[in-house]
């Protein structure tokens, strides 16, 4: 049973960092592509940023050299460091999984499996 669990969500103002936390479990993917999405109130699924089970990145427009996504096998865990938040970073964030390529899920946002969410607010 895979479980992915977020954690490091919080409160700041604009122009502040964050650093959110998946500790992953259960899964048995031979290769995989693990990424984080959001969801803001009121809208749809928003990719945020994936990584392979090689280590290779890739970000939305909207994120990319503010976000950077990071992984470490031997904990199983997945990060996102956030930086030069801004109020429209304001969402829920959800760790993912899929087994294979990432294909476009930066963008997309789709996945397999997804945590429960860790919300992230900034202010203006």
């Amino acid at each position: 049973q895979v479980q992915l669990v977020e954690s490091g969500g919080g409160s700041v103002q604009a122009g502040g960092s964050l650093r959110l936390s998946c500790a992953a479990s259960g899964y048995t993917y031979s290769s995989y592509c693990m990424g984080w999405f959001r969801r803001a109130q009121g809208k749809g699924r928003e990719g945020v940023a994936t990584i392979t089970s090689a280590g290779s990145p890739s970000y939305a427009d909207s994120v990319k050299g503010r976000f950077t996504i990071s992984q470490d096998n031997a904990k199983n865990t997945l990060y996102l460091q956030m930086n030069s938040l801004k109020p429209e970073d304001t969402a829920m964030y959800y760790c993912a999984i899929s087994g294979g390529f990432c294909s476009g899920r930066a963008t997309t946002g789709t996945f397999d499996y997804y945590g429960q969410g860790t919300q992230v607010t900034v202010s203006s």
